[in-house]
């Protein structure tokens, strides 16, 4: 019977005759397996290693930042800031980064009324506290988040007047909903008017070196 396999021209084959036994297509399949084996291996581990992630933007509206100070003769004064932008992100549902802008122009007093009430407003938009002509907005961009058992605890860089500092801070996050308590040392971001660390005498003028930030976000 006439053999239907092509003449070996590799010369690899154990057929006495010279026709192609498939001798030298084994070991390519044998490579081939372990190629494909290896691929599976090094794949299956980078995907293991990528962690899903996903951004939430601000929702501006819905959003809000109470601020509250103290001084001698009252002892609080409370307002609000508006967000221009922001975003939260999270990777396995976990949040793990988050940047945001507030305009300063937008800060307001909400515990006082007529002449006093502009007067406030007027005085802390200008050069003595913080100067919002030259520094319309202010930053807060986290460095670190860490999960704790009751939420997540923070460090950020917060710019204010152009100045840069470090703070750490504690949030907790449900859904789409983020809330925090912020203290700020105003002296750091060179907002000294009316600090006892720096002018004596003032009396009734002394205000707090310390403000509080109370921030409610909520992400689309």
């Amino acid at each position: 019977m006439k053999n239907s396999s092509p003449m070996c021209r590799c010369g690899r084959t154990s057929n006495s005759q010279g026709y192609c036994d498939g001798s030298h297509a084994k070991p390519a399949k044998a490579i081939n397996r372990i190629y494909s084996v290896l691929f599976i291996l090094v794949f299956g581990f980078t995907l293991q290693g990528v962690t899903p992630s996903e951004k939430k933007i601000l929702n501006i509206e819905k959003s809000s930042i109470q601020w509250k100070g103290k001084s001698f003769v009252k002892s609080s004064e409370k307002g609000k800031l508006s967000f221009i932008s922001g975003e939260l992100i999270f990777d396995n549902k976990k949040l793990n980064g988050g940047k945001f802008i507030v305009d300063m122009a937008s800060l307001i007093s909400t515990d006082l009324s007529g002449m006093m009430k502009t007067k406030l407003e007027g005085h802390l938009k200008s050069a003595d506290f913080f100067d919002v002509n030259n520094h319309p907005t202010s930053t807060l961009n986290f460095t670190k988040v860490l999960k704790t058992g009751k939420g997540y605890q923070i460090y950020a860089d917060l710019t204010i007047k152009g100045i840069t500092e470090s703070i750490l801070f504690n949030a907790t996050v449900a859904g789409d909903n983020l809330k925090a308590e912020l203290k700020v040392d105003r002296t750091k971001f060179n907002v000294k008017y009316g600090s006892g660390r720096f002018y004596d005498g003032l009396g009734d003028n002394m205000i707090d070196d310390e403000f509080t930030l109370i921030v409610n976000l909520q992400m689309s």
